[in-house]
């Protein structure tokens, strides 16, 4: 019955529920309320003008303590018949215990909000402000962070845009290339045809072979230099080429070519994973091997990549990170351009894990979304065959 509750409805029922482990969990949270309350406050704490309150928070947290404590000693000395002569489980008390453990979990809330979230916001205040770089390396981090804020917002910008769009025109081209691999000779086709098929299927696993077998810096500095190259033999000068030939184009082709191996190899898994059947059934009523590919195979196909196809955005998240190397101002090239401002690498390369993080996992969340959506639930039970 829960499981139809809303989010309202399920909050509603874990409040008004009794649990299990209350002086357990409880005496957790206690524990972390009161190592907040004795860290020094900051400027701008709201608690520092009601001293008499916070003390009282204090010691609430302390008698949760020592009655979690006194519950403790009581079931290791009454272990097997705790649950039925113990005064703690008894219905008054479950609900007093219940009670009590929100009043826990909201001073912690609150010693949390005065020591933590002021204290870091006062941090961050005072770190802005400053003329030069803090020596500390959280205020230095925050510093550094404020200061150099455009050039992490265009890394950041440039790192989306060369996921998304790469991402994109690799499983278009994947698509074209998976057609061509997994090409078979059939019965009717004539000796062009053969050919053709024989040469694609050929063509692919050979491009397969070279791009998943060699790292994308490699790649990525071989389609720079090899573009610059050729339109630099056209007579074109060098300024000239970066306006059509930039790192961001070759960093973008880079990345599509790269991802079109993977999800090739991929889309390829998911087709050969559908029932071998299908097909039959599909030349059965009369469909040629093309259009059993078209209308029958590949969107069953692409249904069964779609969870692996998603993932290959978030790969190309980090692996943007190598395009750096030549000149593409991506967030690795704009995290070693602040530490080479301010000559600090520890700090700023903590910023950089932690901004490569955040999108993967937001990337993560909406792909998870998007694969629920396109995939669909399975179904509670199958029909009969009857």
């Amino acid at each position: 019955m829960s499981g139809k509750l809303g989010p309202v409805g399920k909050f509603v029922s874990f409040v008004t529920r009794d649990h299990r482990y209350v002086f357990l969990v409880g005496s957790v949270i206690a524990a972390i309320g009161i190592t907040f309350s004795m860290q020094p406050r900051s400027p701008q704490s709201f608690l520092a003008g009601v001293y008499t309150l916070e003390v009282s928070m204090y010691w609430i947290l302390v008698a949760w303590l020592v009655v979690s404590a006194a519950a403790l000693v009581y079931k290791l000395t009454h272990w097997k018949t705790y649950g039925q002569v113990s005064p703690f489980t008894r219905q008054p008390a479950l609900l007093v215990e219940r009670i009590g453990s929100y009043v826990v979990c909201a001073i912690t809330f609150t010693l949390f909000l005065d020591r933590a979230v002021m204290g870091f916001s006062h941090l961050v205040s005072t770190s802005i402000a400053q003329d030069s770089n803090p020596t500390d390396f959280l205020a230095s981090t925050i510093y550094m962070v404020s200061k150099s804020s455009p050039i992490f917002a265009t890394g950041i910008t440039t790192t989306i845009e060369l996921a998304l769009f790469g991402t994109l025109i690799a499983f278009v081209l994947a698509l074209l290339m998976v057609f061509l691999r997994i090409q078979q000779i059939d019965r009717s086709d004539n000796d062009f045809v053969r050919f053709l098929k024989t040469v694609g299927a050929g063509f692919a696993k050979a491009y397969s072979t070279i791009i998943r077998g060699t790292p994308m810096m490699i790649q990525g500095m071989i389609i720079y230099f090899a573009g610059f190259g050729v339109l630099h033999g056209t007579g074109m000068t060098v300024s000239e080429i970066g306006n059509i030939w930039s790192t961001f184009v070759a960093g973008l082709v880079t990345i599509s070519l790269n991802s079109t191996a993977y999800m090739m190899e991929v889309l390829r898994g998911g087709i050969e994973a559908v029932d071998a059947g299908q097909t039959e059934a599909a030349r059965s009523l009369g469909l040629s091997q093309w259009q059993a590919m078209i209308k029958v195979v590949f969107p069953q196909g692409v249904k069964n990549s779609v969870p692996a196809l998603s993932n290959e955005l978030v790969i190309n998240i980090k692996d943007s990170s190598v395009l750096s190397v030549i000149g593409v101002f991506d967030l690795m090239f704009a995290t070693t351009t602040v530490a080479g401002i301010y000559f600090k690498q520890m700090e700023i390369y903590v910023v950089a894990a932690v901004c490569y993080l955040c999108l993967t996992m937001v990337a993560t969340w909406l792909l998870n979304k998007l694969s629920a959506r396109l995939t669909g639930s399975a179904p509670t039970s199958l029909p009969s065959s009857n």
